[in-house]
Order: structure tokens, then sequence, then C-alpha cells
């Protein structure tokens, strides 16, 4: 694997290791939201929302489109909830069904 490569999977893992980033990501997964929606399910400030939004915006996990006087946010490709998919995976067969 190139360097280039490590230092952006780098960024990635680093951007997903926050667990209100993780949520928003979930959420966007059904449908586009606001800021205002996102805020209310996870009871965080709006300046909160936001600040997490940037940073999944500036790494191309997140996209923003205006509809009329509301800023929505969806998820910028479906190669994010592949990875996802395959890390909660990854979650069931080494933890969960050892639990059980």
């Amino acid at each position: 694997m190139k360097k280039d490569a490590i230092i952006e999977l780098e960024k990635i893992f680093k951007l997903l290791s926050n667990k209100q980033r993780l949520i928003i990501l979930e959420l966007l997964r059904e449908r586009p939201y606001s800021v205002s929606e996102i805020t209310a399910c996870l009871g965080m400030e709006q300046s909160a929302v936001s600040h997490q939004l940037k940073l999944l915006r500036e790494a191309k996990l997140v996209e923003a489109e205006k509809h009329g006087r509301e800023m929505l946010y969806g998820l910028g490709d479906s190669h994010i909830l592949i990875l996802l998919d395959n890390a909660l995976k990854h979650v069931h067969h080494t933890i969960i069904e050892h639990i059980d």
C-alpha cells in the first residue's frame, strides 16, 4: 500500500473513531437529514453537530445540498456504508458471538 493511501486511511479511521460521527453516519444511511434533525436525534448542541458534519464533509464522507432555506446532509457515496457494514460484521464475529 502506498504511503499516501495509508495517510488517507488513517484520517478516515480517526474520523470513524468518534461515537457521534458514527451515529451521524448511521442516521444518514436512512436518508438525508438537516442539522436540526441530527441535533434532535443526538441531543447535542447545533454548533457541535455542525462541527462534526464539517469534519465528515472535509473527508468527503458526507455531502451537503441546499433545499430551500435548509441544508440537507447525506452520505458522500456507498463506500462508507460498505466499510461500516464490514466493521459491524467483524464486531459480531469477534465479540458478540463469543459473549453468547
